[in-house]
């Protein structure tokens, strides 16, 4: 498989946005490009995320630049290109990765539910693209790449069979350990942490082959909620995921 090594291509001086970059597949394309000498900035829906986004980049010796903003949001969406633009410098890159997923099937899905995803992964591109590419016009050029979130309304089927029950423990210093009951065949399972009720405020998201998983630095006196899922490996070795549990929601201890 071919890999993003340094100076696979040249990004000296350009200044990429990649939204939703503060954790997961957006942060691994940001390093990338890093890697190649361009200019990180980014944004996530809390101030929560942006620092915690910053201090892994920080961490990983990149100096990006986090903006809170809700990508639905046009006029939010707007100013922010225009503070980047003043801050940072003339967008050239342009990379769609923001998005969210619903594990639910369809009979339990609700319309507004289904709304959400198709705001965050079908309308939210188009603003922020619409937002940055008059910009990228003027300059005589940039790069757009928009994620494809195919997976992000999943119709599931009761093929991989649901986690029954999670338990979870809360341990000191803003630790909680998450143990979902046991399901025959698993090859995985997915944890999600969040700290709102519906999926969309993502705290952390873990998978494991063990059906129990550690998650650290959580805010002391904040409630946060749980849920997991199995899952198993198709022909092609892919991973299907089954239903998410209904949430488990846990205060952390001061």
């Amino acid at each position: 498989m071919a890999q993003c090594t340094p100076k696979s291509f040249d990004l000296t001086g350009k200044v990429a946005l990649i939204t939703g970059a503060s954790y997961g597949i957006g942060m691994a394309i940001a390093k990338a490009m890093a890697a190649n000498g361009a200019t990180i900035v980014f944004n996530d829906i809390k101030q929560e995320l942006v620092d915690k986004g910053i201090a892994a980049y920080e961490e990983a010796g990149i100096k990006a630049h986090g903006y809170v903003c809700d990508v639905t949001d046009e006029d939010a969406v707007n100013a922010m290109v225009a503070k980047i633009t003043e801050e940072v410098g003339h967008i050239n890159i342009l990379v769609n990765n923001a998005g969210i997923i619903k594990r639910i099937p369809m009979t339990e899905m609700t319309a507004a539910q289904f709304r959400q995803v198709i705001d965050v992964d079908l309308n939210a591109p188009f603003i922020v693209a619409k937002a940055i590419i008059p910009d990228m016009i003027a300059q005589g050029g940039g790069k757009k790449v928009t994620g494809k979130y195919s997976k992000a309304v999943k119709f599931t089927t009761y093929v991989v069979p649901k986690v029954k029950k999670i338990s979870v423990k809360n341990n000191k210093k803003g630790t909680i350990t998450i143990t979902a009951s046991k399901v025959k065949g698993a090859a995985g399972y997915a944890f999600v942490v969040t700290a709102d009720s519906n999926l969309y405020d993502i705290v952390d998201i873990k998978e494991s082959k063990k059906n129990t998983v550690t998650v650290k630095n959580l805010t002391k006196g904040h409630t946060y909620y749980i849920r997991a899922c199995a899952y198993k490996l198709n022909k092609q070795k892919q991973k299907v995921f089954g239903v998410y549990t209904k949430k488990a929601k846990i205060t952390i201890k001061k």
